[in-house]
């Protein structure tokens, strides 16, 4: 009897397919896509029932994923077999989502796919350089200690992320409380003063000014709503998109201090990914193109492939790097040292921690300056619409001899 079977596979390119096909059982089904040469990730009948993990709504947290990883890289690390560890923590996981995410690549592993394919099956958000790290860890037999680096990067950006954000509440919550008062002082307070708009020849163009933005505000409060509240919405759904949001941070780069801070951290994450591949005995080029792809920004992404074919025609990485203008004085130099000392991993390792370590402080200084600015800003419209009124009170009382 034939039975439909849905599947998803991966391809000898590493492309990932899905589809039905029939068969008289699942071994029967796996033969047939095996013979095709494709590594299957997932096959079941359709009309399977779904995993109460698979249906779980509980949110699943960056944090989440780092732990359930680190335990993974801590079992690898001791000699587990990577099909055991990854099927302990599809038992044993916390959470029910990441329980579900490992007995996806559980299954892959016993079909013969690759740790990386199985991390690819899991479904779990990683950044692209946690693949590559996985990658040059099943290549060089490291899969353990490139897993705890993956991690290791992972829990950094993380802890930058949450101090931002903690960092941006007071100045967020300042601008709107500022937004709030200029608000209230166009629909409630300088509404009072419009009847002082009918001797408009005597008023000065600022107070006119107020005077008529207070009324039209005033009658065109939810129009006025939709224009406050549209471009943050425009501009946060633009942001989820990931074309346009490589774009925006092209052009917020060649901005002074938030331009560095991004470039720096862009870099950063270059050198550590390229640290970790070269001290799991990858092979430099490849280690390049690897660590390139790791790389936000299109245009930096293009001059360390430059790099990459420079080394492969007999250049020295530091030369490499500095015709392409790739990195600081400092970091031409680290490289420099590192290749005549045979250090280059660990001179990478201290560029990376030397641009996070920078990072860091351009970032204290962008969110300091946030503070002034929102502050003058406010202040400025305030006493804007103050001085408004006040010239419009005092020229409609001066009345001429």
């Amino acid at each position: 009897m034939t039975q439909q079977f849905k599947y998803r596979a991966v391809d000898l390119n590493g492309k990932e397919l899905s589809g039905e096909l029939g068969a008289a059982s699942e071994r029967e089904a796996l033969s047939s896509l095996t013979a095709q040469q494709y590594t299957v990730i997932e096959i079941e009948p359709v009309g399977f029932v779904v995993d109460k993990d698979q249906q779980s709504k509980q949110k699943l947290s960056t944090q989440d994923i780092i732990t359930a990883l680190y335990e993974l890289a801590a079992m690898l690390n001791s000699g587990v077999s990577a099909a055991e560890a990854v099927g302990s923590q599809a038992v044993a996981a916390a959470h029910p989502k990441l329980r579900w995410a490992f007995k996806l690549a559980s299954k892959t592993l016993r079909h013969g796919g690759s740790f990386e394919q199985a991390v690819l099956a899991s479904g779990l958000p990683l950044p692209a350089y946690v693949h590559y790290l996985v990658r040059a860890g099943e290549l060089t037999g490291q899969l353990g200690p490139s897993l705890s680096d993956a991690c290791a990067q992972m829990q950094y950006e993380m802890e930058v992320r949450n101090e931002t954000r903690n960092a941006l509440i007071y100045p967020s919550i300042l601008v709107l409380s500022g937004i709030a008062a200029v608000l209230m002082m166009f629909v409630y307070v300088v509404p009072s003063f419009t009847n002082l708009l009918e001797q408009a020849d005597r008023l000065p163009f600022l107070a006119w000014a107020v005077l008529s933005a207070g009324k039209w505000a005033n009658e065109n409060f939810i129009l006025l709503l939709l224009i406050l509240v549209s471009p943050p919405l425009i501009l946060f759904y633009l942001w989820v998109t990931p074309a346009f949001k490589v774009r925006l941070l092209e052009q917020v780069e060649k901005l002074p201090v938030v331009g560095d801070w991004i470039s720096q951290a862009d870099v950063g994450v270059w050198s550590k990914v390229l640290s970790s591949l070269i001290r799991n005995r990858v092979d430099l080029i490849q280690a390049l193109e690897l660590a390139a792809e790791s790389v936000r920004m299109p245009s930096r992404k293009r001059r360390l492939n430059k790099v990459k074919n420079a080394v492969r025609a007999g250049e020295p990485l530091s030369v490499a790097l500095e015709s392409n203008q790739c990195l600081t004085a400092t970091g031409y130099n680290l490289v420099r040292v590192g290749e005549r000392a045979g250090k280059l991993e660990e001179m990478l390792n201290a560029l990376a921690n030397l641009y996070t370590l920078q990072g860091q402080q351009r970032m204290k200084k962008v969110l300091i300056l946030i503070e002034p600015l929102a502050i003058l800003l406010i202040g400025l419209v305030m006493g804007t619409i103050i001085i408004g009124i006040i010239l419009a009170i005092t020229s409609a009382n001066d009345i001429p001899l």
